[in-house]
């Protein structure tokens, strides 16, 4: 049975990684890191209880941050695949937290690459290593973007991340070690952040139609996106690690749109103008700007076999029918008496 470890586990990619790789037998061990409350809720309906029988997810407390801590659970995981998939992974709020994003992004990747590579010396063991890069380090890069595209990051969690995708190719040729980058343009589903914009949009949208919501504030709406499908895009993930000789892929749809585009889509798909109901709020407007990211994944495509299955319509579709029960909930819970979640939330 393959055994995998995955930081990151309790989030989107984490939660979408998890289900694929336990549908193929793997044994899957996550890091989470200590809260005085459960942050579980993606993986919720995957976990059991360690002591029963047949268990195959188990949970480890870490941090990026701690070097020590992902040196002990390498050592009682003993894994065949590790996903770095942790990440202070807001950009507006790396703008705000640049040392902490800088500390977990990029020196929390070197911590675990190097953890990695002694574990691999000492045990003689090969571990195959997925580093999770961001079409944000191409930032104002000319589209389309490729493999060979020139980064321009231009937030502190770009610029974290471009530190970290080069120390990754610096561990693989200086050790000799399988490690890939995984370059992923935006990836969504009903399990992202209620802060990215393309949830808080779908978020808002069930909230206004169930009259639990009447604004929704929002930065540059004219900002383009290579909008995809997680589900999707964990396969690739996954199939990076299976092929003979490591590589950096970048991962797209090949097409992208802008955030009015997705407000006219959701809002679309309820009946609904989004000009009566969004405005723009300078907060929100980042201090420099990734105008329009679109991806070329033509070389995971030919090599990996690799093509998104899920087009833009179809996932914010997903997304609005996913929220729009989730606000039907709410409204219930509301007309019974409990608090509403408040709304335009950043």
């Amino acid at each position: 049975m393959p055994v995998a470890l995955i930081t990151g586990v309790t989030g989107q990619d984490g939660s979408y990684l998890t289900r694929l790789l336990l549908a193929k037998g793997y044994e899957v061990h996550g890091v989470i890191r200590r809260a005085s409350s459960f942050n579980t809720a993606r993986i919720e309906d995957l976990y059991q209880d360690p002591h029963q029988p047949g268990v195959r997810l188990f949970l480890h407390y870490g941090d990026l941050c701690d070097g020590t801590g992902l040196r002990r659970i390498l050592e009682r995981v003993r894994p065949d695949e590790v996903y770095n998939l942790g990440a202070q992974s807001h950009v507006r709020v790396s703008f705000e937290q640049p040392e902490y994003t800088a500390d977990t992004v990029a020196l929390g990747t070197l911590r675990l690459l190097d953890a990695v590579r002694d574990y691999v010396e000492r045990t003689g063991r090969q571990v195959r290593f997925y580093q999770a890069g961001s079409s944000e380090m191409f930032g104002a890069a000319p589209p389309p973007q490729n493999e060979r595209t020139p980064f321009y990051p231009r937030s502190p969690y770009a610029v974290s991340k471009v530190a970290a995708h080069w120390y990754a190719v610096n561990y693989r040729e200086a050790y000799g070690l399988y490690i890939v980058n995984g370059i992923l343009f935006n990836h969504e589903s009903p399990q992202r952040g209620e802060t990215f914009v393309s949830r808080k949009i779908t978020r808002a949208v069930g909230r206004i139609v169930h009259g639990l919501q009447q604004k929704l504030y929002l930065g540059n709406l004219e900002a383009r996106r290579d909008w995809g499908y997680a589900g999707d895009y964990v396969e690739a993930m996954w199939l990076m690690l299976q092929q003979p000789e490591p590589d950096d892929y970048v991962i797209a749809t090949g097409e992208s749109h802008s955030v009015k585009e997705f407000l006219e889509a959701a809002f679309g798909y309820v009946g609904l103008d989004w000009r009566r109901y969004v405005e723009q709020d300078p907060r929100y407007f980042r201090p420099t700007e990734v105008e329009h990211l679109e991806g070329d994944a033509s070389k995971a495509r030919a090599k990996l076999g690799w093509a998104p299955k899920v087009r833009f319509a179809e996932l914010v579709r997903m997304m609005v029918e996913h929220d729009l029960e989730l606000a039907r909930r709410e409204k219930l819970l509301v007309k019974n008496g409990y608090p509403a979640v408040s709304g335009g939330r950043d």
